[in-house]
C-alpha cells in the first residue's frame, strides 16, 4: 500500500503543478482553488505513505535513496503549505510544486529500477522525450530571435528614421509591430516551457532502466537542464506578474537562452548525454 498511496500523491501532484501556474501567473482563484485541494490530497496521501514505509521498517528515518526522496519531498511539500497558510504565498507553488513532484516521481515508479515492457516501448519513450526537449529548445530560439527583433525594431522607431530612408543603416521596415513581436515572443515561452517539463520528466523515467540510478541527477547535463527549468518559471513568473514587457523581457529572454546554451555545453561533459558517447 506505501507504493500505492505515493503514486496517488504522485497523480495528484502532477495535477497541482499544472493547476499553480494559471493560478500565479494569471491570477485566476478558481484554478488556485484547485492547486490548493489537489496539492493538499497529495500531501495527504504522501503523509500517508511516508508514515506506512517508516511503521513497516520499524524506524523513524529513511534508509536508501528512494526513501529519502519520498521524505525529502514530503517536507517541500509541507514547508510549502506552511508559508501558503501563514503568509498566504501561492507564488511559492510554482517551484514547490513541480519540484516535489519531480522528487516524487521517481520513487512512485517502484522500489526497484523500472523495466520497461520491450525495446519498441522503451524507443517510444525515447523519441517523446528528445522530441518534446527539442520542441522547447526550438520554441525558446524563435522567443530570443522574436525579442532580438523587437529591439531592433524599438531602436528604428526611436531613431526616428523616415519610411523608405535607411539614413546609412541597413533597412529593417519589414520588421512586425512591437506588439506583434511581443506576443510572438511570450507564446512561444508559453508552449515551450510544458514541452521541456514533459521531456525532463520521461527522462526521468528513461534512467531508471539504466544503472545509474540516483547517479543521473549528478550528471552535468542533468542539473544545467533544471537550472534552465528553474531559469524558464522565473521568466515566465515575471513576465506575467511583474509586468516585465519590451526591452528588459528581451534580455531577460536572452539571459536564458544563455542557460540553454550551457545545457547544450553541458553535453562534452555529461556520462549519457554526451554527442558521439557510446
Amino acid at each position: 500500500m506505501v507504493l500505492l498511496w505515493l503514486r496517488v500523491a504522485a497523480i495528484l501532484y502532477a495535477g497541482a503543478s499544472i493547476a499553480i501556474f494559471p493560478a500565479v501567473l494569471h491570477n485566476r482563484e478558481r484554478w488556485k482553488s484547485v492547486a490548493v485541494h489537489l496539492g493538499g490530497l497529495a500531501f495527504f496521501f504522501h503523509f500517508v505513505s511516508v508514515v506506512e514505509m517508516l511503521a513497516l521498517a520499524h524506524r523513524w528515518v529513511p534508509a536508501g535513496v528512494r526513501e529519502t526522496e519520498s521524505l525529502l519531498g514530503l517536507v517541500v511539500a509541507g514547508l510549502f503549505f506552511l508559508m501558503w497558510w501563514l503568509y498566504k504565498a501561492m507564488s511559492l507553488g510554482i517551484f514547490a510544486l513541480p519540484v516535489t513532484f519531480f522528487i516524487v516521481f521517481v520513487p512512485a515508479l517502484g522500489v526497484e529500477k523500472y523495466v520497461f515492457p520491450s525495446y519498441g516501448v522503451r524507443m517510444s519513450w525515447l523519441v517523446a522525450h528528445v522530441v518534446a526537449l527539442m520542441a522547447a529548445y526550438a520554441a525558446l530560439g524563435f522567443s530570443i530571435v522574436a525579442s532580438g527583433m523587437y529591439l531592433l525594431q524599438e531602436r528604428r522607431i526611436k531613431s526616428k528614421v523616415k519610411p523608405g530612408s535607411t539614413n546609412g543603416q541597413t533597412s529593417v521596415e519589414w520588421l512586425p509591430p512591437l506588439d506583434t513581436l511581443e506576443r510572438i515572443a511570450h507564446a512561444t515561452l508559453l508552449f515551450g516551457f510544458p514541452c521541456m517539463t514533459v521531456g525532463l520528466v520521461i527522462g526521468s523515467v528513461l534512467v531508471q532502466e539504466t544503472d545509474l540510478g540516483a547517479a543521473y541527477f549528478r550528471d552535468p547535463k542533468i542539473l544545467a537542464s533544471f537550472i534552465m527549468w528553474a531559469s524558464y518559471v522565473l521568466l515566465l513568473f515575471w513576465r506575467s506578474r511583474a509586468g516585465l514587457r519590451g526591452r528588459k523581457a528581451a534580455y531577460l529572454s536572452g539571459a536564458v537562452f544563455l542557460v540553454m546554451l550551457a545545457v547544450w555545453a553541458a553535453n562534452q561533459f555529461s556520462q549519457v548525454h554526451r554527442f558521439g558517447a557510446p
